[in-house]
């Protein structure tokens, strides 16, 4: 890539740290790059893997903006990768600004990136392009909320619901009529999501209803694709989640179902997505697979893509500064898998100490 490039990396805390980093220093083309990264809280693992690191505001503050523009300046970036859903649209909304400081922004428009954000927008996206979808009903009242959730099956059949703007699993629930008995007490882990639906009225009368999308629950496998989309095409690499704990991928490996890229491909160009960014969706009954939501931004194992042969989160870099990337010869590696372990790092008065 020529001379150094210092990249700033946003969400220095995600779960994904540590596999961008990696996927940006382990490059298909052995470019050394500077990587800074900035968190909301102190002492996350980014600031002991990066070569500078900054705090910053809430991305909803009024400072925020100045602040990633005073780190832009003093440490002159040349690109910035939003790593977590409430920076990105953030950030992709300044985009001109940062580029007036020199720096590209690894995102899509505004416009694009708030879409796909929203889940209700999104699935509404998946209905005009033809891409299928579980059934779902955007609810804003409790009386909306009972009437979609009954209307669904509850309590014969399990039921999601979940914000339609949210990151991680936050807000996400599996409405249950089942009862629980000494079998499933013993031998399965509390994941906090399952409950029913008194217990979830009782915690949603406690405040402002919020807007919720009520959807079909689907019992089968889930999968996550990475897609890149530049000028010259769309490279999409399905993966299939075999073990996932609080919305993080412990377990996964290849599984280049054509139909999944099919899919990935029609509803990047439908949604004007560019760089990289992902898509989730889960397999119905009869193996149909079915668009959840989507991540306008890096997303948290997409390291798997260099792994995979096509270094998506890289080429980003390279394409946001101007180095198209050609799409369409790419040749990926088979029978990829990856697992996630229990790591750490020490550090003492803020310096680092040691990994294991």
């Amino acid at each position: 890539m020529g001379d150094m490039i210092t990249a700033m990396v946003t969400g220095g805390g995600a779960p994904g740290t540590a596999g961008t980093i990696f996927a940006l220093r382990n490059n298909p083309d052995n470019a050394g790059l500077r990587i800074v990264t900035t968190d909301i809280r102190d002492h996350v693992v980014g600031k002991y893997l990066s070569d500078a690191f900054y705090t910053v505001p809430q991305p909803e503050d009024d400072d925020y903006v100045g602040r990633l523009s005073d780190i832009v300046r003093r440490e002159n970036i040349k690109v910035i990768i939003p790593q977590t859903t409430r920076e990105v649209e953030t950030i992709s909304e300044y985009e001109g600004h940062f580029r007036g400081l020199g720096a590209r922004v690894i995102a899509s428009e505004y416009k694009s990136v708030k879409e796909a954000n929203d889940k209700s927008a999104l699935l509404a996206r998946a209905e005009k392009t033809g891409i299928p979808f579980p059934l779902y009903v955007l609810t804003r009242s409790e009386d909306e909320f009972v009437t979609a959730v009954k209307g669904l099956g509850y309590p014969a059949k399990k039921v999601v619901i979940k914000p339609p703007v949210s990151n991680g699993m936050r807000g996400l629930r599996i409405l249950s009529g089942e009862p629980w008995n000494v079998r499933r007490f013993l031998g399965e882990k509390p994941d906090g999501t399952e409950i029913d639906l008194d217990n979830i009225l009782k915690i949603l009368r406690n405040g402002i209803w919020p807007p919720l999308l009520v959807s079909k629950y689907m019992e089968g496998a889930e999968y996550t694709v990475d897609v890149f989309r530049n000028g010259s095409g769309v490279v999409a690499i399905p993966r299939l989640r075999k073990s996932i704990r609080s919305g993080i991928t412990f377990e996964s490996h290849a599984d280049y179902r054509e139909d999944m890229m099919e899919y990935s491909r029609k509803l990047a160009d439908a949604c004007d997505l560019k760089y990289c960014f992902g898509f989730q969706f889960k397999l119905s009954r009869e193996g149909i697979p079915k668009l959840l939501e989507c991540n306008p931004r890096v997303q948290g194992t997409m390291v798997f893509s260099a792994f995979a042969g096509f270094n998506m989160i890289y080429y980003s870099v390279q394409e946001a500064l101007g180095r198209a990337v050609d799409t369409g010869n790419v040749t990926l590696r088979r029978n990829i898998h990856f697992k996630r372990y229990w790591g750490g790092i020490a550090s003492g008065d803020g310096v680092f100490i040691g990994r294991v």
